[in-house]
């Protein structure tokens, strides 16, 4: 392992919470592929499956951000736990309701029960910030945590989709579960560098983190993000299907992580001078541009290929995210802030699954990367305009850091409590 990243696990406490971290983190790119998979291998329409992961990713988008700043205000332990409880008895009930072909509604019920599931990877990021706030150590350890995300993305699709596709239906998502909870449990028993809760009070600042305009922003371009990422999803499964590879679907997706993944290698060896804003735009303007070629693809090798390139945009772009969430979202509200992001990204992904689904039912597998280009062009559009709002200087605090170490025009005024 590099050097940079040597050096962060000198800290004690940090591999063992990196560990229960990844495994906890699995769902992540498991559910979603696992149902699709699971709902056409039970004879139910690309639509119908679009639908259910739809209606996942929306109700944790709704919950998520409650759950995670009743975690800023109690602790991990005392709310990962219960909340994973509720989350996987949901997703249980829902692979019931699917393999006894029960009505349809039934299964949108147990899917929006499953939103409560934990942000597993705000939790770890914040972990990650109250060791090393302020230093250059900061950057390379959001840089390793985008690996872990991409490792998750890489390993997690084929899994799920090779589980439900080659042994039963309900094999994916419940591996699924069975990672969310041991990894849940795993992370939550390590409280040595569990972040210090800030309880509410009387003179508590009791409004949202998403008020922080800044944090609007990210949020609302990664809404657009995320419907790159549920269309890609869909599209390529439906892709890998017309062309009689249907277990391939997974590992195509494994190869768009794959190449992201790298690209977050090499940008945690880096260090930045300067603001951060003006990467991020490039970056999002990167991943826009990057769709372009997943419409022109005829085959599945140009399609592998153009995957693997798309998916050099995405790490760069998650780490100087998560730098720009740390200068823009008060210290006792960095969990609440990151999951916003990951709320935004879900509420893109049930949008952009959705669409492609009925896309790709109603026009073939390659139209489906008409919603990708379009979610990309969005999302740059996004970017440029609410640019000002993210290097709108503040009044009246000391200077933030852009996550590197690095002391920026932005000012912890600008959080807008």
């Amino acid at each position: 392992m590099p050097s940079p990243y040597r050096a962060i696990f000198a800290t004690p406490g940090t591999k063992g919470f990196t560990a229960a971290g990844l495994i906890g983190r699995m769902p992540l790119s498991m559910v979603g592929i696992g149902v699709l998979t699971m709902i056409t291998e039970l004879g139910g329409s690309y639509a119908l499956a679009g639908g259910i992961t739809a209606t996942i990713a929306l109700s944790a988008a709704a919950v998520g951000p409650q759950v995670s700043r009743l975690v800023d205000q109690h602790g991990q332990r005392r709310v990962l736990r219960p909340a994973t409880l509720v989350a996987a008895a949901s997703v249980t009930g829902l692979l019931i309701a699917a393999a006894q072909g029960w009505p349809s509604w039934t299964l949108f019920v147990f899917a929006v029960v499953a939103g409560c599931v934990p942000s597993v990877g705000s939790m770890v990021r914040a972990r990650w910030t109250a060791l090393f706030r302020d230093t250059p150590q900061l950057h390379t350890a959001y840089s390793f945590e985008s690996i872990v995300d991409e490792v998750c993305f890489i390993v997690g699709p084929p899994l799920a989709a090779t589980l439900s596709a080659g042994w039963f239906p309900e094999a994916g998502p419940v591996v699924a579960v069975v990672f969310l909870v041991a990894g849940v449990w795993w992370l939550t028993a390590l409280t040595a560098t569990e972040p210090k809760p800030h309880p509410r009070d009387e003179h508590s600042d009791l409004s949202s983190a998403l008020r922080s305009p800044g944090l609007q922003v990210l949020v609302a371009t990664f809404v657009a993000t995320g419907a790159i990422f549920g269309s890609v999803d869909v599209a390529t499964l439906a892709f890998a299907e017309e062309h009689g590879s249907k277990s391939l679907g997974g590992v195509f997706l494994a190869v768009w992580a794959f190449g992201s993944c790298l690209a977050g290698i090499v940008f945690g060896l880096l260090h930045f001078k300067g603001k951060a804003e003006p990467r991020w735009v490039v970056g999002i303007s990167a991943m826009a541009v990057s769709m372009i070629p997943l419409l022109l693809a005829g085959n599945l090798p140009f399609l592998a290929v153009a995957l693997f390139v798309s998916g050099l945009a995405i790490a760069p772009t998650m780490i100087t995210t998560m730098a720009l969430i740390e200068a823009h979202v008060p210290h006792a509200k960095l969990t609440e802030g990151m999951t916003w992001i990951s709320t935004g990204l879900a509420v893109g992904i049930a949008l952009g699954s959705s669409v492609t689904g009925w896309v790709v039912d109603a026009a073939g597998a390659q139209t489906g990367y008409v919603v990708s280009v379009s979610a990309g062009a969005a999302a740059a559009a996004v970017a440029f305009a609410g640019y000002r709002r993210l290097t709108r200087p503040a009044q009246g605090e000391e200077p933030a850091t852009d996550g590197d170490g690095d002391s920026t025009e932005r000012q912890h005024g600008d959080r807008v409590a």
